[in-house]
């Protein structure tokens, strides 16, 4: 590829404008660092999206409209957000913090230094505070999380009010394609804005090719702009925050541990229940969920709701026959739609391929299949004792009356005919002792590096099991502290 004329001096370049990426830019431009963040793709206004379909929006915001295939038996859809803001776009809003506990396990097992939740305390009260993170109470509507609370209530299980970044949420029930209304707090509407108040510059529709090194130091980066023109960036510091996927694939691109960088990524994996109660249900009219099922969180299963909409409904579907599809969606008040969240084991491996393009392939081990056959029986058990009249799996096959027929159904199904889902990828570049498997140091330098800075999900030392947007915010605060206080330092030696 030719180079661009001028190459582009700049003192910090953020590759990406998700969590990670978006806390990194604000922590420099308000430290008064001139800084360029790059996003592959488009910026887009609440207007914008209010004024668009689902459908749209799907293929405007999402990498590959959503649908990047995962390969494996079975074969796993991936979805990521790809505009400004990333996929704090098209996600619920959930702010989880990280469990005391998981944080622990990092630093025993990985030996991360400064990650536990003392540490991370004063930054999660900064994330709360800026984007109004809150529980968020069922409201008018969501009768499907009502629902949900009441079999877990019956059956003795653990539930939990949702803590969602969603201030003032009008319910409109397109969480996954865009908040129509604004409420939600993604990073298009909070933490770049803040950046650019500070001076920060977003140049997106420009996506990154390669990363020219020397020795320790990044050099230049490569990229291609919005009307395709080849352009160079030099700058001083380089923030690494593409994404689980993205991040990996470019360093691989770069011939920076290329033998290393993806190959054990952690996911968790969903699968789709319709249930169809005796009463109207509505749940069209609500939020993406206000409640979800945390009694076997130790396990890795979370159950919660799912956005129910004629089309979602009909894609939890697509493998049933057309009598079960078309009386379901004729019968739409009193069907709701579930989302059993399952953290697995095996691992994802991404693999940088000619022309830009990437593969994902699966290695989902018997304990995994024994785990999702089991967040099949639980929740079908959980919706039937919510009140359920028939709950269909997410594979073909005759509804579900009673806990029996779900146990039979989950133990007896083939697991290469279950249509999966994942929209949480992490790990991929785990920070952590160079001996223990650690790809990147405590302030996110992959080791042999001193200007380049991993700051997304790709950090996490493995798998949260809860959404891990709270977490990769509180990683990506305390990398950039660590980052400036080194350039503090080195300001003060030098």
């Amino acid at each position: 590829m030719s180079r661009s004329a001028r190459p582009i001096d700049c003192d910090a370049l953020v590759i990406g404008s998700g969590a990670g990426g978006s806390v990194a830019a604000l922590g420099l431009a308000r430290a008064g660092r001139e800084t360029v963040v790059l996003e592959e793709g488009p910026r887009v206004t609440t207007a914008e999206i209010a004024a668009a379909s689902p459908a749209q929006n799907l293929r405007r915001l999402y990498r590959h409209a959503g649908l990047a295939p995962i390969h494996g038996r079975p074969v796993i859809a991936f979805g990521e957000g790809r505009c400004v803001g990333g996929t704090t776009v098209v996600n619920g809003g959930l702010l989880w913090e990280p469990p005391a506990e998981l944080l622990d396990r990092w630093a025993h097992q990985a030996g991360t230094d400064g990650y536990r939740h003392t540490d991370l305390d004063g930054h999660l009260r900064e994330i709360t505070r800026r984007l109004g993170v809150a529980a968020q109470h069922p409201g008018d509507g969501n009768r499907d999380s009502r629902l949900l609370a009441d079999g877990a209530e019956r059956l003795g299980w653990h539930w939990a009010t949702a803590r969602r970044a969603a201030p003032g949420c009008s319910h409109a029930n397109r969480c996954p394609t865009g908040c129509p209304s604004g409420a939600k707090q993604s990073m298009m509407l909070s933490y770049l804005p803040a950046a650019e108040r500070h001076g920060a510059r977003i140049h997106p529709r420009t996506r990154v090719l390669k990363l020219g090194h020397h020795g320790r130091t990044v050099t230049e980066v490569r990229a291609v702009g919005p009307e395709g023109e080849p352009l160079t960036y030099r700058p001083r510091t380089v923030v690494l925050a593409a994404g689980p996927i993205g991040s990996p694939a470019l360093l691989q691109r770069s011939g920076i541990h290329r033998r290393h960088a993806g190959r054990r990524t952690a996911v968790h994996v969903n699968l789709k229940v319709v249930a169809r109660f005796p009463e109207p249900v509505r749940a069209t009219s609500g939020t993406i969920f206000t409640a979800q099922l945390q009694h076997f969180q130790d396990q890795g299963l979370l159950v919660m709701p799912a956005n129910l909409t004629p089309g979602g409904l009909a894609a939890a579907l697509a493998g049933h026959d057309p009598q079960t599809v078309n009386t379901l969606l004729a019968d739409l008040d009193r069907v709701a739609l579930y989302t059993a969240q399952v953290r697995v084991e095996g691992p994802v491996s991404v693999t940088a391929l000619p022309g830009g393009h990437t593969l994902l392939r699966h290695r989902l081990t018997a304990d995994d299949g024994t785990k999702l056959r089991s967040a099949l029986h639980l929740t079908a058990r959980l919706l039937l004792a919510a009140g359920a009249t028939e709950v269909h799996p997410p594979f073909p096959g005759p509804p579900l009356r009673s806990e029996d027929e779900a146990r039979q159904c989950a133990e007896h199904s083939s697991l290469a005919d279950w249509p999966l889902v994942s929209v949480h990828a992490m790990a991929s570049c785990p920070m952590g002792a160079a001996d223990r498997g650690g790809l990147c140091d405590a302030a996110g330098r992959p080791y042999g590096f001193d200007n380049l800075h991993l700051c997304d999900a790709s950090v996490l030392p493995g798998a949260t099991g809860i959404s891990p947007q709270g977490t990769v915010m509180a990683f990506a605060h305390e990398i950039t502290e660590r980052l400036l206080q080194t350039t503090r330092q080195e300001k003060t030696t030098g």
